[in-house]
């Protein structure tokens, strides 16, 4: 995980930045605040899993002290210093976290801007002392756990834990959908402020949600439930042992020959419910739309080997629970009209027609991010853990220390 802060060359595209702007300074500007405050992000690079080369540090510490009060050749040699520190500095902080994260979609993993459009969005900033306390340049978290980390208390290897899991998180503008698995909860996000939320169901322990990482690219309206394997020896076989056939149809089950796009369906008769119910025997199952439907009116899809989407429930009781693991690792949707919304910009589809199946794709595709947070800041400062419902933790945090190197994760709690 560490990764050496080392200053190095970044080519004419800063250049190009300060000849954009007259060569007028970022950093020193306005005195030597804003300077002081990036200065002590590098100083203080060991919360973030980097090792700060200390000699490169005091050298740009003296730059930075001659450039605040000396000539404007000094002060605009002591802000390039500091842009390539931070170029530099940003560009550790947005390598691809841990192995957790499934990267569906390759392109949602942590980018970095090109240095001259990492600069141009510091200096368009509002206020560039806001742009640096709240790290803009990272998804909102970041900043609250660094701070934890550096103010020291709590379980510090579990705060550096989270900071990597938050490292995979969306940075900058535009939308994205989160859900965290622990919290069970969705959050609707534009331009880094959380503009809706919303209760949702997870994966049992035994079925856990994934953390994954892909883009809603489509919403399927009146939507089969095509019934896993092993729910179907689960929760279906049982009950025709028991009621028998009248149970599958009562719910509008259908047996098939397979899971082609057009399958026969085979008569209930010809199973052998006993051995699918002590899971000798696979049969495919699929529930047909309707109000009993375990996905409800519509699921938002974005296509995985893993078979996992949002979807509608039925089932709205189930979110009432504190504890809210009951899925066989798909999300549950307390609202999936109003997420529809949000992502149809306001004209949803229509679910008029009955007519099963009907793919509806979104206007711009959204990233989704199924993370795993037991550790989250919260609007006081404080942090909040919650608990380690899957127990990834423990083998999460043996992986990170044995890529920790000298990374002060090593010392402890």
């Amino acid at each position: 995980m560490a990764a050496a802060m080392a200053v190095r060359q970044v080519g004419e595209t800063i250049d190009d930045f300060y000849a954009a702007r007259g060569n007028r300074p970022l950093w020193l500007a306005n005195g030597p605040a804003t300077a002081q405050r990036l200065l002590a992000y590098l100083h203080s690079a060991g919360a973030d899993g980097l090792v700060p080369d200390a000699t490169r540090l005091r050298e740009l510490d003296r730059a930075v002290v001659r450039g605040a009060s000396g000539s404007p050749p000094e002060q605009l040699q002591a802000d390039r210093l500091l842009s390539i520190a931070f170029v530099n500095y940003v560009r550790d902080l947005r390598r691809t976290p841990s192995a957790e994260m499934i990267w569906v979609d390759p392109e949602l993993r942590p980018s970095v801007p090109s240095p001259r459009r990492l600069l141009d969005e510091a200096a368009a900033a509002p206020s560039l002392d806001a742009y640096l306390t709240e790290m803009r340049w990272m998804n909102p978290l970041y900043a609250g756990l660094r701070k934890a980390i550096i103010a020291g208390g709590g379980d510090r290897n579990l705060l550096i834990l989270n900071l990597d899991r938050a490292r995979a998180l969306p940075a900058g503008s535009g939308r994205s959908i989160v859900v965290n698995a622990t919290a069970a909860d969705l959050k609707m996000v534009e331009d880094g402020r959380v503009i809706g939320s919303m209760r949702v169901v997870v994966g049992k322990p035994i079925y856990p949600t994934p953390m994954m990482a892909a883009l809603v690219r489509f919403t399927s309206l009146n939507p089969y439930w095509n019934v896993p394997p092993d729910l179907a020896a689960e929760r279906i076989a049982p009950n025709v042992v028991k009621d028998g056939f009248g149970y599958l149809k009562a719910r509008g089950y259908q047996v098939l020959a397979d899971w082609g796009p057009t399958p026969d369906l085979l008569n209930p008769a010809t199973v052998d419910w006993r051995a699918v119910a002590a899971g000798t025997q696979e049969v495919r199952i699929r529930q047909l739309p309707g109000p009993s439907n375990s996905m409800g009116r519509m699921k938002f899809m974005f296509p995985n080997t893993a078979g996992i989407y949002l979807h509608d429930t039925p089932e709205k009781q189930l979110l009432g629970e504190a504890t809210r693991m009951f899925s066989g690792g798909c999300v549950r949707l307390e609202d999936a009209p109003r997420l529809a919304r949000w992502l149809y910009d306001g004209h949803p589809p229509s679910t008029r027609s009955a007519r099963p199946e009907q793919r509806v794709d979104v206007p711009r595709p959204v990233p989704v991010f199924l993370t795993y947070l037991t550790a989250i800041p919260t609007d006081s400062g404080s942090i909040a853990y919650l608990p380690d419902v899957y127990h990834r933790d423990p083998a999460a945090l043996a992986a990170l220390l044995a890529g920790a190197g000298n990374h002060a994760l090593s010392q402890g709690r």
